[in-house]
C-alpha cells in the first residue's frame, strides 16, 4: 500500500500538516521515533501526583492566530480542544521589587506605561498600531512561503503604494535591533525591561539586527490575543491532533524511527525504518533538524548541502524548571498573581549580558527567568488550593566553559552534569525566592531540565535549542534553513522539509506544516 504522505517527526508542524492532509482525503500516516507524539509538547505529572506540568512548550499566541488553527478551531474545539486565558500575558519584575503589568486593554496599557515615565504610553501604542497597519505585510513576510508569486504580488503592491524608497524604509526600520528601539522610544528603565526579554522568545537577543521588530509583533500579539494555555494541559492538544488524523482515515505510529528516505532517481518514495520495514508514499514530509534531514535520512545529498548543512548553527540551549507548590505563590510585588508569563530581569543591560555569557559558554550570573503560572490560567494544573509554576530561561550555554557567577564548578569536558544542572537550579530558585513570600515552605517537589536532557527527549533539539537553530538574519527568512533554500522544499523531488529549522521558523504556529499541506495536491 503506497500513502499519499508519510510524515516524520510529530511536533506541532508534523501534525498541523497531518491533520489538514488528512481532512483533503490524503492517505497520511505520521511516523513519531518517541513512544509518544508532540515534539516540545508534553504533558506530564513530572513532579508530584495531580500536579500537571507542561514539560516544554506551554504558550500558544502563536498557534491561536496563524492559519492553522483557523482552519482546524472547530474540529479541534469538537474534541475537546480549549484554551485558558489571562488578562494580563505578561510582566516584568526588577530586583529592586519594581514591575510592569501587561493587560489585554490599551487604554489601561497606556496608562500604566505612562505611569512609569510620560510618553512611554504613546510610544507603546505606536509600537502596536505600526504593526496593525502593516499586518498585511509583516504576517505576509513572516507566515507565508517567500518564493512564490503571492509574495512578489504583495512586495510589488506595497512597493507601489509606498515607493520603492518606502519599502526600502520600511525594511530598514525592521533590521533595527531591540535596544535601538526599546532605548529610543521609552525613556522608563521599566518599560524598556518588559519587552526585552521577549526577544528570547525568537531565538534572538536584544543586540541583534530585526530584533525591535520581532517585539513589536510580540508586543501586539499579547495584547491582541493574549498567553492562552490548554485547558487540562498540552497534551490535550495532541488529543485532539491524534483524533483528526485518524477519523480521516490517517495513522499515526510511535515507536517508528525512520532509518532513510528512498530517493531512486533524485524523487522521494517513502521511507525505511530502523526495523527494515519499508513504506511506499508520494511524499515525504520531514519535520526535523537539518542535520537529520541531510546528515541520516537522506543518502549522499548533494556536496553543496552537505557543506550548507555544515555551516548550519544551531542557538543557545534552553533551561527549564517546574514547581509543585502547596499555595499560589505570594508575591511580594502587588499585582502579579494573574499574569500568565512574568520575566525577572535586572532589565534591557541584563538580558543582553545574560544573552552573551550564555554565547560565550558561561553559565549566566543573573540569568532572564521567565515564570509561568498556569493554575492562575487554569486551576485543573493542580489540587484544589495547590499550584504549578513553568520556568524557562532562553539563556543557557550548550557546552559550559564557566560560571560568570563564580560559584558553581564546572567540569573540564563542559557537560552538563546533574550536579551543575541542580546548581544552577539553585541559583534560579534563589532569585524567584527574593520575590515570593515564604516560597521554601511552599515547595513540595521541584524538576529541572538542563539543554541536555531536553536534547535526550527530543533529538532536534541540538544542545537543547528548541528554536530549530539560530534565527540571526542570514539564517532566517529567505536564508532559512540554508542560503539557497526555497520555501520547503528540498534537492528531491517529493521531500518537502518542515519544522522549527525551516521558514517561518520557530514556535507553535505550525506554519511550515500548513504551507507544505497547502502545496500537496
Amino acid at each position: 500500500m503506497s500513502r499519499d504522505a508519510v510524515v516524520i517527526g510529530s511536533g506541532i508542524n508534523g501534525l498541523v500538516a497531518a491533520a489538514l492532509l488528512a481532512k483533503m482525503g490524503k492517505s497520511v500516516l505520521l511516523l513519531e521515533r518517541e513512544d509518544r507524539i508532540g515534539g516540545c509538547i508534553r504533558t506530564e505529572e513530572i513532579t508530584a501526583p495531580g500536579f500537571v506540568h507542561d514539560v516544554m512548550a506551554t504558550t500558544f499566541v502563536l498557534f491561536l492566530t496563524g492559519p492553522a488553527y483557523g482552519a482546524l478551531a472547530d474540529d479541534l474545539g469538537r474534541h475537546g480542544v480549549e484554551f485558558a486565558h489571562s488578562d494580563h500575558p505578561t510582566a516584568v519584575l526588577r530586583p529592586d521589587g519594581s514591575a510592569a503589568v501587561l493587560s489585554k486593554d490599551r487604554a489601561a496599557n497606556r496608562a500604566m506605561f505612562d505611569a512609569l515615565a510620560d510618553g512611554d504610553g504613546a510610544a507603546f501604542a505606536a509600537a502596536a498600531d505600526g504593526v496593525g497597519a502593516d499586518a498585511g505585510l509583516i504576517f505576509g513576510l513572516l507566515g507565508e512561503a517567500l518564493w512564490t508569486p503571492r509574495t512578489a504580488w504583495t512586495l510589488a503592491r506595497e512597493a507601489w503604494r509606498r515607493g520603492p524608497r518606502g519599502l526600502a524604509a520600511f525594511v530598514g526600520e525592521a533590521m533595527v535591533p531591540a535596544r535601538g528601539w526599546l532605548e529610543q522610544a521609552f525613556a522608563s528603565d521599566t518599560s524598556r525591561a518588559l519587552f526585552a526579554p521577549w526577544v528570547l522568545h525568537t531565538g534572538l537577543g536584544p543586540d541583534a539586527a530585526y530584533s525591535a521588530q520581532m517585539g513589536k509583533v510580540i508586543a501586539f500579539a499579547l495584547e491582541a490575543a493574549g498567553a492562552p494555555i490548554v485547558k487540562g494541559g498540552a497534551g490535550r492538544l495532541l488529543d485532539g491532533f491524534r483524533a483528526i488524523i485518524e477519523e480521516n482515515g490517517g495513522e499515526i505510529r510511535t515507536g517508528a524511527e525512520v532509518a532513510r528516505i528512498d530517493t531512486p532517481g533524485g524523487t522521494a518514495r517513502g521511507v525505511r525504518l530502523a526495523d527494515g520495514e519499508r513504506i511506499a508514499a508520494r511524499h515525504v514530509i520531514a519535520s526535523v533538524a537539518p542535520g537529520q534531514l541531510y546528515g541520516t535520512l537522506v543518502a549522499d545529498p548533494r556536496p553543496e548541502t552537505v557543506t550548507a548543512m555544515r555551516g548550519f548553527r544551531h542557538g543557545m540551549g534552553n533551561f527549564q524548571m517546574h514547581y509543585a507548590l502547596k499555595a499560589p505563590p505570594r508575591w511580594r510585588t502587588e499585582g502579579l498573581s494573574d499574569v500568565a508569563l512574568t520575566h525577572l530581569t535586572p532589565g534591557l543591560d541584563g538580558v543582553s549580558k545574560a544573552v552573551n555569557e550564555a554565547m560565550r559558554g558561561m553559565l549566566p550570573e543573573t540569568p532572564t527567568i521567565c515564570v509561568g503560572q498556569p493554575t492562575a490560567l487554569d486551576p485543573s494544573r493542580a489540587p484544589e488550593g495547590q499550584a504549578i509554576l513553568w520556568l524557562q530561561l532562553p539563556e543557557a550555554p550548550v557546552h559550559i566553559r564557566g560560571d560568570a557567577g563564580g560559584t558553581i564548578d564546572v567540569p573540564g569536558d563542559g557537560t552538563w552534569t546533574e550536579a551543575v544542572r541542580e546548581a544552577y537550579a539553585d541559583r534560579i530558585e534563589a532569585i524567584l525566592s527574593r520575590h515570593v513570600d515564604g516560597f521554601a515552605d511552599t515547595v513540595i517537589a521541584r524538576r529541572a531540565y538542563s539543554p541536555a536532557d531536553l536534547e535526550a527527549m527530543n533529538v532536534n533539539l541540538v544542545g537543547g535549542d528548541p528554536y530549530g537553530g539560530s534565527c540571526a538574519l542570514d539564517q532566517f527568512f529567505l536564508w532559512r534553513p540554508f542560503k539557497g533554500s526555497v520555501n520547503n522544499r528540498t534537492e528531491i523531488r517529493n521531500l518537502w522539509h518542515i519544522g522549527a529549522s525551516t521558514h517561518p521558523g520557530p514556535g507553535l504556529g505550525g506554519g511550515s506544516g500548513y504551507l507544505v499541506a497547502g502545496s500537496i495536491r
